[in-house]
């Protein structure tokens, strides 16, 4: 699970974590031409944020694919920043992650903002600093635990956003 900064986290995360993975992202996002069809073909998950009987089906089976191997990486505030600060967490991605009983990688990144902030199609040069962090465990996890699990990855996110916010 990453912060969502701008545009460029997708390219950064897609380029420099060290292992395959596969995104969660909104259904609007499955529906525009050639990058949706990508996503589809690629075995991308596509989630409704709707709350619908689908939703539950689609994040069911998203945790069988995660719970199997599958990695899926998450910006659990949604959308990005529109201000650079880490906005609150969505519940969705940490339900999925006590389904699949398999540990969360806390990610920071910071400096895609600037490089093409929300509402520009416009790149601008910069650097880009990416942070994993120690996996927290889900194991013995239950819906009961969610709250609790979101503030421990939240605060993991935010400590480490914080340091290479400034280095």
């Amino acid at each position: 699970m990453s912060n969502h900064q701008g545009s460029y986290d997708i390219f950064s995360l897609t380029a420099h974590l060290p292992f395959q993975f596969k995104w969660l992202a909104k259904k609007e996002i499955f529906s525009i031409p050639f990058l949706g069809w990508a996503m589809m073909a690629a075995g991308y998950i596509s989630i409704d944020r709707e709350g619908t009987r689908e939703t539950v089906e689609a994040m069911n089976k998203a945790a069988r694919k995660i719970h199997d191997g599958m990695s899926v990486v998450i910006f659990p505030e949604g959308s990005r920043s529109p201000d650079g600060t880490i906005q609150p967490f969505k519940k969705g991605g940490f339900s999925l992650a006590v389904k699949s009983k398999v540990p969360i990688v806390p990610v920071a990144i910071s400096g895609s903002r600037e490089i093409m902030p929300r509402g520009k199609l416009v790149a601008n040069s910069g650097v880009i600093r990416v942070r994993l962090d120690t996996p927290i465990e889900t194991e013995d996890c239950s819906a009961k635990d969610r709250e609790r699990l979101m503030g421990k990855v939240r605060e993991a996110i935010t400590r480490n956003f914080d340091l290479i916010s400034k280095a």
